[in-house]
C-alpha cells in the first residue's frame, strides 16, 4: 500500500466487498480429503493437508482491494501463506512463465507468474483477523493485491505454472488477460 494514489482510475470506495459467486451453492469441501496443490511445470509437485499448509508459516498483508465493477475496498487483512514461497518449494521449471489457478467450484484465474511471486500476493486462510468465510472463499482464497479482485481467485484448489498463457473464466468472457486496476485493464480489446 505504498501507493499516494489509492484509488485506482474509475473506482469508488465501498465499505466491505460485494460476494460474487459463479455457482449457485458455494463449494464444502471436506477438509480431511482436501488437499491444495502445485502443479505442472515444477520440478517438486506439492501436495499438502491444509494443517500442512497453514504450518508453513502465516503473514498479514493489509491491502486495497479493487473490483472490475468499478469498487473498492480499503484496507482488507488477509493472513496465510506467501505463494512465492510455494513456488520456492516446487521449484518452478525455466519454462514456467504463467499460472493458472483451479477452484473447487471450476473457476480459474490466469496471470504471469510473476505476480505470485510478489511479496504482497498470498493464499490466505484467514480475513479480518478471523477464518476466512465461506463468501469470500474459503478454505483458500488467492490474493493478488495488484490486480482486480477477479484474479484473487476463490475456494482454491491448486496452481498449475504452464509455458503459456490461456484464459481463464472471465477472460472467456472478454475480461483483460492481466486486470491491472492502475491501467483500467477492464476488458479484453480484441
Amino acid at each position: 500500500m505504498g501507493r499516494v494514489d489509492r484509488l485506482p482510475p474509475g473506482q469508488r470506495w465501498i465499505p466491505a466487498p460485494v460476494v460474487y459467486d459463479i455457482v449457485r451453492e458455494r463449494p464444502k469441501p471436506d477438509m480431511d480429503r482436501y488437499r491444495f496443490k502445485v502443479r505442472g511445470l515444477v520440478e517438486n509437485p506439492l501436495e499438502l493437508m491444509y494443517e500442512e499448509l497453514k504450518a508453513l508459516g502465516r503473514v498479514q498483508v493489509l491491502a486495497d482491494f479493487h473490483c472490475v465493477t468499478r469498487w473498492s475496498v480499503k484496507e482488507l487483512l488477509w493472513e496465510g501463506v506467501q505463494a512465492r514461497k510455494l513456488l520456492e518449494m516446487a521449484r518452478p521449471m525455466h519454462t514456467a512463465k504463467f499460472a493458472m489457478v483451479h477452484c473447487l467450484d471450476l473457476y480459474q484465474a490466469n496471470m504471469p507468474i510473476e505476480y505470485l511471486i510478489k511479496e504482497d500476493t498470498l493464499l490466505a486462510w484467514g480475513l479480518n483477523g478471523k477464518e476466512i468465510p465461506p463468501e469470500h472463499g474459503y478454505p483458500l482464497r488467492l490474493v493478488v493485491p495488484e490486480l482486480y479482485a477477479w484474479k484473487s481467485a476463490k475456494y482454491v484448489e491448486s496452481v498449475e505454472l504452464r509455458d503459456s498463457d490461456a484464459p481463464g473464466f472471465w477472460e472467456e468472457r472478454g475480461y483483460h488477460m492481466r486486470g491491472d486496476p492502475w491501467k483500467e485493464e477492464r476488458y479484453s480489446s480484441g
